[in-house]
């Protein structure tokens, strides 16, 4: 994925440069022990692939160290589970690269109290790794097969705090905003109001934005209600269908 990074900033440097960190949980335990190729695959993907790119937080290396990817996928995609590339799933939609979910995930700076909605639930992989992190997470997809696949993987994998909607998720989940983090993972040409409007005071929402090409975002809401934009690298999401297809709103005079 290439791109630049301007001002996603962790710990006080760019997400990018920051290369050391100790090794996950996870691996840890799994240390010295036998492994099946799966989880052996799972694991290098988190040292080769994310750790050297700047994803650092330990609790996100943990998730994608744990979350078995190749569960999301069709068995025909499994034997690519865990390389670093977007996948086909159905219905011309695609999970995304580890690194863009892994990357995402950090800069929301998720607390495990945090109640976390997802617009996209697409496969369910990124909400099986939020709700690996998280109490509460509320997934909207719009393409009723695969919420309902999505579901029944989730269910059968033990992830039972994610709450999955059908429907468009241009406007949100206003019965359980505010939220503490918004995800989107499908490209609009705009950002959604309802979403900026459901986004807590101190909540972060990152959202790709483009039509062919896009740029990540980042969305802070400040204590006094002013949004935060900070610019982030080029993405390739499919597009967000339903309302956000809708000419954009005219800019503020």
């Amino acid at each position: 994925m290439s791109g630049r990074i301007l001002r996603f900033v962790l710990g006080g440097a760019l997400a990018l440069t920051l290369l050391a960190c100790t090794p996950g949980e996870g691996a840890e335990q799994d240390a010295g022990q036998e492994r099946d190729p799966l989880t052996e695959a799972r694991l290098r993907m988190v040292e080769r692939q994310l750790r050297p790119r700047g994803v650092i937080n330990e609790n996100v290396l943990r998730a994608m160290s744990t979350v078995p990817r190749h569960e999301f996928l069709p068995a025909s995609q499994r034997a690519l589970a865990y390389t670093d590339q977007p996948l086909p799933i159905a219905h011309g939609q695609t999970i995304s690269q580890p690194y863009i979910v892994a990357f995402m995930t950090q800069v929301l700076e998720l607390e495990r109290g945090d109640k976390v909605l997802e617009i996209g639930t697409g496969s369910g992989y990124q909400a099986a790794v939020l709700a690996t992190l998280v109490d509460s997470v509320y997934s909207i997809e719009i393409l009723e097969p695969l919420a309902v696949r999505a579901r029944e993987t989730l269910e059968r994998l033990g992830y039972d705090h994610v709450r999955i909607r059908i429907g468009d998720g241009y406007r949100g989940w206003p019965e359980h905003a505010p939220f503490d983090a918004i995800i989107v993972t499908a490209a609009p040409d705009h950002v959604p109001q309802p979403l900026m409007d459901q986004l807590a005071v101190g909540g972060r929402m990152v959202i790709p934005v483009g039509s062919y090409y896009q740029e990540l975002m980042l969305f802070t809401k400040d204590p006094d209600g002013t949004i935060t934009r900070e610019g982030g690298i080029s993405v390739r999401f499919v597009p967000m269908t339903g309302e956000a297809e809708n000419p954009s709103p005219p800019p503020p005079r």
